[in-house]
């Protein structure tokens, strides 16, 4: 076995919490069962890693296997990439057969044509679902295996996740080989990202609405009243209460919702104001970045209202990251109309 698949081997075996790794090289199936039960996965990672390397030499692990590996890691721990989703389009609403050979060949084909050092490895999983690692070299040096692009892509939607970590100029051949083997026209990207691969498939497939629950009132026993109170108070506040509830369902419902960890935004304004003042009559525009972090951002955002940290209802420019499916804005100057009003295109 190649020095270096047993070291890519051992490190991928590094990065899977102990506890996980036998779990793990049992949905790789390279390892027979025989030889897992040799390995001591009580003993620390470092040597349980040269163990497993130990074993894969007996069998002559090549890169194909090693790949495979890396996939299985990253399907079963994916957010320690970041993903990006894109969309393809294509003339016309015509559905076509899916043959997942034919489309391997055409991938591999069309990659190959506009780059030799490449390795390319799929993996199906359930619903349809393939997963495609690239790893990339350059006319003169083998591909890296330590900097590699993931696409997830379901047959038959439009939809597909990037994880690229690639150069600028190779994310163009990596969609050029997806709409060509999948027989689509385009594909743009939807400035939609996450570290939460399973929340951005909710979003674009709709699915998190499918979670939304009644909304049930608590009974009027089960309230606490004090004496002393206001009735009168009591009735505005439960109002109150009632009215950004109502408001908070609308925008966000009442089940769970798709994980993201962050929103971003990009200003673009100008003053205007006399010619005549220098300091302010500036022909370029001023631009700002405003990021919003959270470790679960839409479930932060939909406990302000009731936490009384926020006026209901929230701004539309934050209420609309479920319905647009993003959390990438540029907000510029509408031109034509006063000064100070602005949208997001």
């Amino acid at each position: 076995m190649d020095e270096s698949v047993a070291e890519y081997i051992r490190r991928t075996v590094l990065k899977i919490p102990r506890d996980e790794i036998k779990m793990v090289l049992q949905k790789w199936g390279f390892l027979s069962e025989a030889q897992l039960q040799t390995i001591n996965f009580h003993q620390i990672k470092e040597n349980i890693s040269l163990e497993v390397v130990q074993l894969c030499e007996e069998n002559c692990a090549s890169i194909k296997q090693a790949a495979v590996l890396d996939i299985i890691y990253n399907h079963i721990y994916p957010n320690k990439r970041m993903w990006s989703v894109y969309q393809m389009r294509k003339t016309g609403e015509e559905m076509e057969f899916f043959d997942l050979a034919d489309f391997k060949r055409k991938f591999k084909k069309r990659l190959r044509s506009a780059l030799n050092n490449v390795t390319i490895n799929f993996r199906e999983y359930e619903d349809n679902e393939i997963w495609i690692r690239v790893a990339w070299g350059t006319s003169y040096t083998k591909p890296n295996q330590y900097k590699t692009s993931y696409v997830v892509y379901r047959s038959q939607t439009s939809y597909v996740f990037i994880s690229a970590s690639v150069l600028r100029s190779n994310l163009p051949l990596l969609c050029q080989a997806l709409i060509f083997a999948s027989n689509y026209h385009d594909i743009r990207e939807m400035e939609l990202r996450s570290h939460c691969l399973n929340s951005l498939k909710d979003f674009v497939f709709k699915r998190y609405s499918q979670n939304f629950q009644t909304y049930c009132p608590r009974p009027l026993q089960e309230r606490s009243v004090a004496p002393e109170t206001d009735l009168r108070i009591i009735q505005e506040n439960r109002s109150e209460k009632e009215r950004i509830q109502r408001l908070n369902r609308e925008v966000f419902g009442d089940g769970p919702l798709p994980k993201l960890e962050f929103a971003q935004y990009k200003l673009e304004t100008a003053f205007k104001s006399d010619p005549k003042m220098s300091v302010l009559a500036k022909k370029e525009p001023f631009r700002c970045l405003i990021r919003f972090s959270s470790p679960h951002l839409l479930e932060s955002l939909r406990s302000l209202p009731p936490a009384g940290m926020a006026d209901a209802p929230l701004s539309p420019l934050l209420t609309c990251i479920p319905q647009k499916a993003r959390n990438y804005f540029k907000i510029r100057e509408k031109k034509g109309i006063i000064p100070g009003s602005f949208v997001s295109p």
